[in-house]
């Protein structure tokens, strides 16, 4: 059987495994090392000038990150990935492999904290401009366009108010201006709720620290390529160009479709170094093998928590994109399949201060700046993730002072909501009764 033609749940254990391993073992083995031997100075020099693939220096790439990234590209259906350290590494990568100085690309205002503050200061002194578009229309993105744009970005479902993109329609402006979009997917699960490479999306970026691993046990990020775009459309001379740092070598004639993914790893990985450990690709491989059963309880969990909590005395305002009254509610049932999300808001009653004392009552949920973890996590963006930001930035991403992201983890929800109620009673916010 060929690993394209298995559905989702059986890739995510089968995809990235060698059968013909002379140990017979079962499970990927982790390889702890830092170099390879070479079997002679012809194959050394073959492997450092492309053309010959293989093992070189753990940096750019490893035998158990090698099936971790084969297992993610045959969950999306797509041409490779590329592993690294943290999410917001493959963010940089991803972009500093298309962008230059002088040049810019195209987001949307609905960002992570820590994705609004790399665009805005960390690229800008790389010389890339990032624009931010000011609503979430692919009209607002398409007016921001111009010669020098070189991708639009943006998040499937925006963090932390779970705004979702309009991927198709975004995707028809990237196409006109033949320009990449990328896809933040981290909320999409690993392709298992939304795989944006069927709506048109060129490259898919997540925090793989998030539900790929889904135990909260290791930092990682990845960069998948849909392997559809044009490279060669004179508008990325560092794909579809001679390579300085390989002797001319022209990454796209010389490796079609992998192109992209190619650029990122002996470019991005080779220069900027931010490698995941053998061990950490090991710890994602474990969490995929349960993803879709692990994220198909969050989602449920995730609808009876919001439920419990709409009209609640203590609760302002629930933000449930499964609710139809979230402006996302459609396009989260066009693009999110298996359920709408395992992550919503609440506003709650009162101000700053009782919505701190709440968040330190928990007793279950932990408070910590993570979602797609197997607790329950509940995090106070104004505080935290988003503390970085200006009241305007704030306003944009809808950050309030009372807003709490709820990730629902893997417990009976019905704890959970006997742990809310001894907080809210703890905080001096009016509850109804204990469940």
């Amino acid at each position: 059987m060929e690993i394209k033609d298995l559905r989702f749940e059986t890739r995510q254990i089968h995809a990235g495994l060698n059968k013909h391993e002379k140990t017979g073992s079962r499970g990927v083995a982790i390889y702890p090392t830092a170099a390879y031997r070479f079997s002679s100075c012809d194959q050394a020099a073959r492997l450092f000038e492309l053309t010959e693939p293989g093992n070189i220096y753990t940096r750019l790439q490893n035998p158990t990150t090698t099936s971790y990234e084969e297992r993610i590209t045959a969950l999306y259906g797509a041409t490779g990935a590329l592993a690294l350290s943290s999410g917001m590494s493959a963010i940089l990568i991803a972009i500093t492999a298309l962008a230059s100085q002088g040049e810019n690309i195209v987001a949307s205002p609905l960002l992570y904290g820590g994705t609004y503050n790399q665009f805005r200061h960390t690229l800008r002194r790389l010389g890339i401009e990032v624009r931010i578009a000011k609503g979430e229309s692919p009209e607002d993105f398409a007016e921001l366009v111009d010669s020098r744009t070189r991708a639009i970005f943006c998040e499937s479902m925006g963090n932390p108010t779970c705004g979702v993109a309009d991927i198709e329609r975004i995707a028809q402006v990237s196409r006109q201006n033949e320009i990449p979009l990328i896809v933040d997917n981290t909320f999409g699960a690993g392709g298992y709720l939304c795989n944006p490479f069927d709506w048109g999306a060129d490259i898919v970026i997540e925090s793989a620290t998030k539900w790929i691993n889904g135990h909260g046990t290791a930092m990682g990020g990845i960069i998948v390529d849909g392997g559809n775009f044009n490279w060669g459309n004179g508008k990325f001379p560092g794909i579809d160009g001679p390579s300085e740092g390989y002797h001319g070598l022209n990454f796209h004639k010389a490796f079609g479709q992998g192109a992209f993914i190619v650029k990122c790893r002996v470019d991005g990985l080779r220069d900027l170094g931010s490698c995941p450990s053998a061990f950490d690709s090991y710890l994602m491989l474990l969490g995929l093998e349960t993803l879709s059963l692990r994220v198909r309880h969050q989602v449920e969990a995730t609808r009876t928590l919001a439920e419990h909590l709409r009209g609640h005395k203590a609760v302002k305002k629930v933000s449930y994109v499964g609710f139809a009254d979230h402006p996302s509610y459609e396009l989260a049932a066009k693009y999110f399949r298996h359920g709408a999300s395992a992550v919503f808001n609440v506003e709650l009653q009162g101000d700053i201060e009782s919505t701190i004392r709440f968040v330190e009552a928990l007793e279950l949920a932990a408070h910590m700046t993570m979602i797609g973890d197997s607790v329950t996590v509940v995090t106070h963006p104004a505080s935290t993730t988003h503390k970085q930001l200006s009241e305007a930035d704030l306003k944009a991403a809808g950050v309030t002072p009372t807003l709490l992201r709820i990730s629902m983890g893997l417990e009976d929800p019905r704890d959970i909501i006997n742990d809310f109620e001894q907080a809210f009673a703890k905080a001096g916010i009016t509850s109804p009764s204990r469940q």
